[in-house]
């Protein structure tokens, strides 16, 4: 059986000025939208962005939409490569230097395609670029 790639999620809540990387497991059995967000699940999130005005104009005024363009995808999304090099930035500032430790599976899916953990310079590679 052929074990499933997680895809890597950015979590923003621009109101409480927090960043965060999830996997899809994290978003589905752990408390990261509860830690993110003050809300136990998607559909409370969902509810939030309907309603809670201090919220709309907080994301509105990051990502610099109109209140009609709101939408969850506006506070969680599949993360980049880039942004995933932005963490591995702050891990290295954290941790000194290389090697930083891996901060998910081994493979990855993000938005440019699967990645793969390279040990050697602590970094996900493309499987276009490692092929």
């Amino acid at each position: 059986m052929k074990k499933q790639i997680d895809t890597i999620y950015i979590l923003e809540n621009p109101e409480k000025n927090i960043i965060k990387f999830a996997t899809g497991y994290q978003l589905k059995y752990d408390d990261i939208i509860k830690d993110v967000f003050g809300v136990a699940c998607l559909n409370d999130l969902q509810m939030m962005i309907q309603f809670n005005k201090p919220f709309q104009d907080s994301i509105c005024n990051s990502k610099s939409i109109n209140l009609n363009e709101l939408s969850l995808k506006q506070v969680i999304r599949i993360a980049s490569r880039n942004e995933l090099l932005q963490l591995r930035e702050q891990l290295m500032e954290q941790l000194g230097n290389l090697p930083i430790p891996r901060p998910f599976d081994s493979t990855i899916q993000l938005q440019e395609g699967i990645f793969h953990w390279d040990e050697n310079n602590s970094l996900y590679i493309s499987e276009k670029l490692g092929a």
